[in-house]
């Protein structure tokens, strides 16, 4: 396979330094895809028509609208555009919500601009409208790199296709990340290993990498209930993990979320976001927020179903359907299990000062004495590669 010309690094330094601080990030969704993937529980939609961008576009200024009133007046640290299949849409559909965006917030420049993409929709034009829309950041949905596990996960692109869209993406964007899936069925730990040193030959800074996981309402699910689809066991899986640290780590691209690597600076400004538990503005079909005002932080969730949404924000001006008032106990909660995904771990003081208690002596010993947790100084708390394995249950014991 032929290998891709390294690029020009010193392209980074348009975009903001991350400054370690929560940031007030906006998230918008675009519901659509060309086909929807077997593994894929999240809110997406495939439509034999052409959609009305000019209609949903309106639509998403009339919902920032809304948030701006929840949220009041904020500076905009990061904007994610995710789906679905972003990449469908027009150039001129992202410059309308990216200006809609600077309307309603501060949107200062050398904020970081991200859209996910996929390879089988991309375009040099169309990248390179987006390009000229703000966009900063690309995400792209590579999953594999063999084509036969392209074809398993029901990818509409070939490995070809995926080498196309990361060479297009590093000479237009300033920052580039890729996502694979790994504990496939029958993958061995050395054919993972070989696959992830060819993805970080690959990548300029970032890459995600998830395992496999057999989710409720997907087609995968009904086939692996019936006994004909078998992914890695608990030990195989762990194997797979752990090798994923080791080589990330030795190229220069550390863990610094449970499933997210990057080279130092370089991390996804808007992930943070969310696992520093700050606030951001969810707008779209089954977009999520968190907003805060005064002692409460606002949840919210918009109607998932695109048509449905689109109706109710033509009629109301908005589509939430659900907003909950999270007290400071469940914002303490939330807050760990966010920050615990993190190398840098939870800010103990923020915790503190949100639950009103220290965490429990006992249990803190116990994760402590068995390397699940340790102790960053007196001002933080972290996982352990070994509490990452763990980490629900490792959230749970701090919680109680």
């Amino acid at each position: 396979m032929d290998t891709l010309e390294q690029p020009n690094l010193t392209r980074y330094a348009s975009l903001l330094p991350d400054t370690g601080e929560p940031g007030f990030g906006v998230y918008v969704h675009w519901p659509f895809c060309a086909a929807k993937c077997p593994y894929c529980d999240f809110n997406s939609h495939v439509r034999h028509q052409p959609v009305d961008q000019e209609r949903f576009t309106a639509a998403f200024l009339k919902e920032m609208a809304a948030m701006r009133q929840l949220s009041g007046p904020k500076t905009v640290t990061s904007v994610f555009l995710g789906g679905g299949t972003p990449s469908l849409m027009n150039p001129s559909t992202v410059s309308a919500i990216l200006d809609g965006i600077a309307k309603e917030w501060h949107m200062p420049d050398g904020i970081e601009i991200t859209m996910e993409a996929n390879p089988s929709s991309v375009e040099a034009e169309r990248f390179r409208g987006y390009r000229a829309a703000g966009v900063n950041r690309v995400s792209l949905g590579v999953q594999a790199l063999n084509d036969r596990d392209l074809k398993f996960l029901g990818r509409l692109h070939d490995v070809e296709d995926a080498l196309k869209a990361i060479k297009l993406a590093r000479d237009i964007f300033p920052r580039m990340s890729f996502d694979l899936i790994y504990a496939r069925p029958k993958q061995t730990v050395e054919e993972w290993e070989r696959e992830l040193r060819e993805a970080i030959s690959y990548a300029v800074d970032h890459l995600s990498l998830y395992q496999l996981t057999i989710e409720e309402g997907t087609p995968f699910f009904g086939l692996h209930k019936m006994g004909k689809l078998v992914v890695p066991d608990d030990d195989q899986s762990a194997l797979l993990y752990e090798a994923t640290q080791e080589i990330t780590a030795a190229e220069g691209m550390p863990a610094y979320e449970v499933s997210n690597h990057a080279r130092p600076g370089a991390e996804s400004r808007h992930n943070l976001t969310y696992w520093r538990y700050g606030d951001y503005a969810g707008i779209g079909p089954g977009a999520h927020g968190r907003l805060t005002r005064g002692p409460i932080k606002l949840a919210t969730a918009t109607e998932r179903k695109p048509e449905a949404w689109l109706e109710l924000v033509e009629r109301d001006g908005h589509g939430v359907l659900d907003q909950e008032q999270l007290g400071y106990d469940e914002q303490a909660d939330e807050l760990l299990l966010m920050g615990l995904r993190l190398t840098e771990g939870v800010d103990l003081a923020r915790w503190q000062q949100l639950s009103g208690r220290d965490p429990d002596p006992k249990r803190e010993e116990f994760l402590l004495e068995h390397g699940f947790i340790e102790r960053i100084g007196n001002s933080r708390i972290r996982c352990t590669p070994s509490g990452m394995l763990i980490l629900d249950s490792v959230v749970a014991d701090l919680a109680c």
